[in-house]
């Protein structure tokens, strides 16, 4: 039989059965299909009842031939090895004439008779395949399985849904009727050779449109299944296969190209993981390595996650009102514990930000534009847009933000309708996984989608309304899912010990309107001189979107305007512009200052904490968008000479952003005196390591002393959010003591103040106060002052240990011993 034979050869109905060591029960089975097929020769026409034997090693095969010598329209197919039911049935179809083909498993646990239900749904619907359905209301039971089977079988349906085939209640039963010539063509294309067929038969008939419809049916669990309990597992590895052949050759470029920048952009870092510090990251980099490496000790040791005394010793650091990101610290403690916390802040910079880029790719390719390599453009820039690389340079929770476009998308989802319990869950699940990436990013996420929906709602009332019901409902749902599993987590954030209420930022943290028009700093025609000025620092440049590309986001809007989601687009852009401006701001070139939108915001829960100039990141999508609509359109054009102008536009306005590589600089050693570990003969359980100066926001080379060597001694001091006075406001560093705040004049003046009793006094209430075990003071800037102001202090010289001066404070001999 030729594999390409059509209905045309004369054959209204093939039937294929699979068998593999069927002899107990294969010829009652066919006995009755063709018993049945017999019954109404007017009805089912000319047939063919093809078994194939799947490398059996019993008497199947015999007897499929001895059938097959009373019927001739049995034929028998035989497959060279034991290869599964995916591959014989695959075999059997490819040999089948029928113009209908019926799909049935040797046990008929679904009975043969069943096929009037199927033929008629058939032929009623228009449908290419009906299929029997366990799942169906109206459906039978009439011999259940055992519970955990049948519970094995409930939620890989569940699964299957969500990755491949929605809607589709069970793939599984073993009853499938199907258009004869759609169902060579399906099985041609197929490639599983397991119990997985079914999903990728399916999912083949949906990506081509054609109609599916469950139908009830009879069904009887038959004893000697040769489904193991194994195979649950085997399929879930052939719907990953599944997926993984789904994804087209384009998206696979597309994200290796994001990837391949991602690694560019980091490559000083990844070229000397051993002395590599991104120069623009202040003393963030020792940060997050100290916050991935305290996480992975705690996990490795089932301490506790969200706190920990080896910072700010020995009133501690709440994690979790820290930004630790504990969806992916947590994870990564493998990675952290075997190759070291600077590998983990390296592979969450570089992964991150090219996952981001996938992200938004795969949200504009799914919901906005047609051609793929637009929607990488858009993006390509929603994640490497100037304020997303400035965050990039300390900022890994403002940096890796692929869960928003999955958020953007099931959001979207809710409002079609069509599962919102599903939806809700999901939506529910992913906000409480983005917490635990990043509050404050999420906060921004929620400004720009509000700000988006009321102005799309606005212009589409119609649309609005229809989605209004479902919407409301999935929030709901996923109210109802998040609420739970984070109610511990924030409720430790925000009442735990060294909880607080608000971070100060100072009034310097809005926007100036030229930040939008100016380069960013490390973008490829932009540069510091032109940037610092503009912005609180260079991890925090938060619009420099550049002239040409503002003046192409205005002429894009006017050439779209007609569409609803550019005008809602070009609202949300120019208000999170407006509100990124902060409380006040200055029109430029003048002295008039004028009151911003973010006063009514500026002092209200949540949104106190929030650096105003950050929701200028909002219009990063904004602008992808936008981008990515033009491009789509170009690409489509037939006017050649527009095409190419549009396009060279495009390039022009983007060229100038072009993020250059991160710099990086050499990090200062880890003095022996702690990577040989001499500080144990000088600190006590209980104590701490006092440094000179103590570790703040402007120094905190002593975290990177702790990660690097497993964190063996804690630190009075430290750079974290903690509260500060009666009313816990929350400021960056341990709370300041008289001689933390000394010692740091002393650093950066370089001169030795007069020290009398009264100080000397104050310093042995503060290092009781620090509980310390040893003060040390390491080569620095005006490092002959600082130990000229310590000795004064402690009363006695230091001693020189390990390349550093050290004072032991708890020697008996010193005059100053803690409590003494």
């Amino acid at each position: 039989m030729s594999a390409e034979a059509s209905a045309g050869d004369g054959v209204d109905l093939s039937v294929v059965v699979p068998a593999y060591n069927e002899e107990g029960r294969l010829r009652p089975t066919l006995d009755a299909i063709c018993a049945h097929l017999r019954a109404e020769p007017g009805r089912w026409g000319n047939w063919e009842l093809i078994v194939v034997d799947d490398g059996s090693c019993d008497a199947t095969a015999k007897i499929a031939q001895e059938a097959a010598a009373e019927e001739q329209r049995i034929h028998l197919v035989s497959s060279d090895g034991n290869r599964g039911k995916g591959s014989a049935l695959r075999l059997g179809v490819l040999a089948s004439y029928g113009r209908r083909v019926l799909i049935t498993d040797a046990d008929l646990a679904t009975p043969i008779e069943e096929l009037d239900r199927l033929d008629k749904q058939l032929a009623a619907e228009d449908s290419a395949a009906a299929i029997g359905s366990r799942a169906h209301p109206d459906s039978r039971i009439e011999v259940h399985q055992r519970r955990m089977r049948e519970w094995l079988g409930r939620m890989g349906n569940r699964l299957i849904r969500a990755v491949a085939v929605s809607g589709i209640h069970d793939t599984q039963c073993g009853f499938k009727l199907f258009d004869g010539d759609k169902a060579r063509a399906a099985f041609a294309d197929s490639r599983l050779d397991g119990w997985g067929i079914d999903v990728e038969i399916l999912r083949f008939f949906r990506r081509q449109g054609w109609r599916v419809t469950e139908v009830p049916v009879r069904w009887s669990h038959q004893a000697g299944s040769k489904v193991r309990p194994l195979d649950y597992g085997k399929v879930l590895l052939e719907l990953l296969r599944l997926r993984a052949r789904a994804v087209r050759r384009v998206d696979l470029a597309v994200t290796g190209l994001f990837l391949l920048a991602s690694v560019l952009l980091y490559k000083g870092l990844w070229t000397d993981l051993d002395r590599g510090y991104l120069a623009d990251a202040g003393q963030d980099q020792n940060q997050w390595e100290w916050f991935f490496a305290v996480t992975a000790d705690n996990v490795a040791h089932l301490r506790n996650p969200l706190f920990t005394t080896l910072q700010g010793y020995p009133d501690g650091v709440n994690l979790m009102a820290n930004t630790v990101m504990l969806g992916f610290s947590v994870p990564l403690t493998p990675v952290t514990l075997l190759l070291g916390p600077t590998v983990t802040w390296a592979l969450v910079l570089t992964l991150g930000l090219a996952a981001t880029a996938t992200a938004w790719y795969w949200l504009i390719a799914r919901r906005l534009v047609k051609n793929r390599w637009a929607a990488a453009v858009g993006g390509g820039f929603a994640a490497f847009a100037p304020p997303m690389i400035s965050h990039g340079n300390a900022h890994p929770n403002f940096l890796v933000l692929f869960m928003i476009p999955l958020i953007i998308d099931r959001a979207l989802r809710l409002c079609e309708g069509r599962n919102v319990v599903r939806d809700g869950v999901l939506l529910g699940l992913f906000a409480t996984y983005q917490i635990f990436l990043g509050e404050e990013p999420l906060l921004l996420a929620s400004i720009g989608m509000l700000l988006f929906a009321l102005s799309y709602a606005l212009l589409r009332r119609d649309v609005a309304r229809a989605a209004l019901r479902p919407l409301l409902r999935g929030l709901g749902v996923a109210a109802v899912v998040c609420l739970p599993l984070i109610a511990f987590p924030l409720g430790w954030q925000f009442f735990g010990p060294q909880s607080y209420k608000s971070v100060l930022h100072g009034d310097n943290a809005g926007n100036s309107p030229l930040a939008f028009l100016e380069f960013a700093g490390r973008s490829l025609l932009g540069s510091d001189a032109g940037a610092d000025p503009l912005a609180m620092n260079r991890t925090e440049q938060n619009a420099f979107f550049g002239w040409p590309l503002v003046a192409l986001a205005a002429a894009i809007v006017v050439r779209l305007w007609r569409h609803a989601a550019v005008k809602a687009l070009a609202f949300t852009g120019l208000a999170a512009a407006f509100l990124s401006l902060g409380p006040k701001f200055r029109i430029p070139y003048t002295d008039t200052v004028l009151t911003g939108p973010w006063r009514a915001l500026a002092h209200q829960p949540l949104f106190e904490s929030v650096i105003e100039s950050r929701v200028a990141m909002i219009c990063a999508p904004v602008l992808g968008v936008l981008i990515a609509l033009a491009v789509d359109r170009l690409l489509t054009t037939r006017e050649l000479v527009h095409q190419v102008v549009g396009l060279a536009a495009v390039a022009a306005a983007l060229l100038p952003v072009l993020p250059t590589p991160y710099p990086v600089r050499e990090r200062s050693e880890v003095p022996a005196f702690i990577t040989e570990g001499m500080y144990r003969a000088y600190v006590s359980e209980g104590e701490s390591v006092v440094t000179v100066p103590l570790p703040f926001p402007g120094s905190a080379e002593a975290l990177h002393w702790q990660s690097a060597t497993g964190l063996g001694f804690s630190v009075a001091g430290g750079y974290f959010n903690g509260p500060w006075g009666p009313d816990r406001i929350g400021i960056y560093g341990a709370t300041p003591r008289h001689t933390s705040n000394l010692l740091n004049d002393v650093r950066n003046s370089g001169r030795v103040p007069v020290l009398g009793p009264n100080w000397q006094a104050q310093a042995r209430a503060d290092l009781a106060a620090w509980k310390a075990g040893v003060v040390v003071l390491e080569p620095q800037y005006n490092d002959g002052a600082l130990y000229a102001t310590v000795e004064k202090l402690l009363g006695q010289p230091g001693k020189r240990v390990g390349g550093v001066w050290v004072w032991d404070v708890q020697d008996p001999k010193n005059s100053v011993r803690t409590g003494s």
